[in-house]
């Protein structure tokens, strides 16, 4: 993958264990724990740190492409394509800062990376939103994602389960 990922207005880019500590305090903020399945509430760096450390062999087998969301050279957000196996389709997953919230940026990143992978000859994909984060469906609405399902799902940051929208989009 290329280390670096341009739109008009963001940088996407590889995390360095250097970005543990400026991501634990964004993912720490209930604004985002809460909407994201996948992080615990008090997230510790040493936490942070070991996900970073697993970026570089999804890389190679093809399996996880996570990238740091810059604005202005500073650190807003993630973004990532996410598989268990290369047959399978690319789950995308992201989380902003609320701080960056309403400006179009998590469509302009999802956008860039989900056409990185179609450059790959990736076609299919797949993600989510939990029902009470109806921006987040709206990012993949504009994505051209559509439902397919819902159901209740486990999210580590409430530690509770809570209704959750699985979409896709083919093409």
């Amino acid at each position: 993958m290329s280390a670096v990922i341009t739109t008009d207005r963001l940088t996407l880019r590889r995390i360095w264990l250097e970005d543990a500590p400026t991501i634990t305090d964004l993912v720490n903020q209930p604004q985002i724990y809460r909407m994201v399945i996948s992080i615990p509430a008090h997230q510790t760096v040493a936490q942070t740190e070991d996900w970073i450390a697993k970026h570089p062999s999804g890389r190679e087998t093809n399996t996880k492409h996570v990238l740091g969301i810059e604005q202005d050279k500073r650190l807003i957000g993630v973004v990532s394509g996410e598989r268990k196996d290369t047959h399978l389709p690319f789950n995308i997953g992201y989380w902003l800062a609320p701080s960056a919230w309403g400006h179009g940026f998590m469509t302009e990143a999802a956008g860039a990376l989900i056409q990185w992978l179609r450059d790959r000859g990736e076609r299919a994909f797949v993600s989510g939103y939990l029902v009470d984060n109806p921006a987040s469906g709206r990012v993949l609405e504009k994505l051209q994602f559509m439902k397919a399902d819902r159901r209740s799902i486990f999210c580590m940051g409430r530690g509770e389960r809570v209704d959750h929208f699985d979409m896709a989009r083919v093409g």
